[in-house]
């Protein structure tokens, strides 16, 4: 991310928006991706540091990189600068819009949330790159969120569209990110362990980690780590969600041929090929959460951390949300005024109307009802990565007056509720949080002020 974040936010008095603002800096500057990558990686001479591990560069023909999501090129760029004339060579494919200048990585751009053919092709370049990889090369990995998304390579059998198809069906159904991404592993050449299959190189992965928990195996779908869950999950989730009969005929064939055993399963943790094969996580909510915390202790409030493991339908969380508002208002509880309630995770929202939004203006909007009326309180839900849904913006900011004022306007937010439709009530509202794509993602940032 170059340069210090700038985080504009529309609504609320100049006091609050400034405050609001230097804590959302604060996060994004703790989970910076080159600084990430610049603190876990370190060299000396021909010896390079990760964590407990050490790799002398003079035992490997290549050192080469490649690496997929949001913050890809940032993490590059700053590998570059780690890595000087010993790296050789390397690609990664980001979001459209997150490219930077980078000297030797070469910089691929694709389609995010829904994968499109500048994905694939990408995806197929990147498996012909480390196919011809062998044992003494050493290969990084870098992946941030989005990257499954962005590295489509379709099972045999299978297209781009039954992929397409399957991911927006998936995104409406309210699908969590670990359910998303078990389907997309058996769906997939890459995925799931496939990435470290196709290679013989040994792989250091550097993760900045969007899902809660850390799962290696859900992070971009896995694909340098071992896969525990079958065919018959994948399924069960389809069931569940009410989509199975809904998703192309050809990817029913193969999850059916997947669990008759006639295709072969994802790599499992006791496959051999994980021996030459670590991940490192560098960044991950937690620690925007506790920059984030850190900052609203400095401008005057009483932080209080909720969870860093946050999910559930956007509009079920701002109903907590709510009720938390009303409590600090009565009774001073969970913590007295001034309050700063702080949770990070990733909320879903299940899509029953055409409106255009995202989950953390869902959330925002969802929570201006339930605090309209009280004084002195503001909730916010915020995107990292600077892009909430398919928008130019990265959440929205509310207080208890937001409801009336939109009402006065002319506006319909329970309609719009209803529709999934805040982002145009927030934007006749100036009610948004405009970053521009800050080269990460660590998942959603959900904050309550009170004072």
């Amino acid at each position: 991310m170059p340069g210090k974040p700038s985080v504009h936010i529309g609504v609320g008095q100049a006091s609050v928006r400034t405050r609001l603002g230097r804590m959302l800096e604060a996060a994004l500057n703790a989970v910076d991706p080159a600084g990430a990558v610049r603190r876990a990686v370190h060299r000396t001479g021909t010896t390079l540091h990760i964590g407990k591990s050490r790799y002398d560069l003079r035992r490997y023909a290549r050192v080469v990189a490649v690496g997929a999501g949001k913050a890809g090129a940032h993490m590059g760029k700053a590998l570059e600068d780690r890595l000087g004339g010993k790296l050789d060579s390397g690609m990664v494919v980001v979001k459209y819009g997150h490219a930077v200048p980078t000297r030797v990585l070469k910089v691929l751009e694709a389609g995010h949330p829904v994968p499109d053919q500048a994905g694939q092709e990408a995806a197929v370049q990147l498996l012909n790159f480390v196919g011809g990889l062998d044992p003494k090369d050493l290969l990084f990995v870098l992946l941030s969120g989005g990257a499954s998304s962005l590295l489509p390579a379709p099972a045999k059998g299978l297209t781009l569209q039954d992929k397409q198809q399957t991911t927006q069906l998936l995104l409406r159904s309210g699908a969590t990110i670990g359910e998303m991404n078990t389907v997309r592993k058996h769906l997939s050449t890459l995925k799931g362990g496939g990435l470290a299959a196709a290679t013989q190189a040994r792989v250091v992965s550097l993760i900045l980690s969007d899902v809660i928990g850390d799962d290696l195996a859900t992070i971009g779908s896995g694909p340098t780590a071992p896969d525990p869950t079958t065919f018959a999950d994948a399924y069960e989730i389809l069931q569940r969600h009410r989509i199975w009969d809904l998703i192309p005929q050809r990817v029913r064939e193969r999850l059916s041929q997947g669990m008759e055993g006639t295709v072969p399963e994802t790599p499992k943790p006791e496959a051999s090929l994980f021996r030459r094969v670590q991940n490192h996580i560098i960044g991950n909510n937690s620690a925007a959460v506790e920059a984030a915390a850190q900052a609203a202790r400095k401008a005057g409030y009483r932080p209080l951390i909720l969870s860093t493991s946050l999910t559930g339908e956007a509009k079920d969380v701002a109903k907590v949300y709510g009720a938390l508002a009303r409590e600090i208002s009565r009774t001073g509880r969970p913590i007295k005024r001034p309050a700063c309630l702080i949770a990070g995770g990733e909320c879903t929202v299940t899509i029953r109307g055409d409106g255009k939004g995202g989950r953390a203006q869902e959330f925002a909007l969802a929570a201006a009802h339930e605090i309209a009326g009280l004084p002195n309180v503001w909730v916010a839900g915020f995107g990292t990565d600077g892009t909430d849904g398919p928008t130019d913006s990265a959440g929205a900011v509310v207080d208890g007056q937001t409801v009336a004022r939109a009402e006065r306007a002319g506006l319909d937010p329970k309609g719009a509720l209803l529709r999934n439709d805040a982002y145009p009530l927030f934007t006749t509202l100036d009610a948004h949080i405009m970053t521009g794509p800050t080269g990460t993602n660590v998942n959603d940032l959900y904050l309550l002020l009170a004072f």
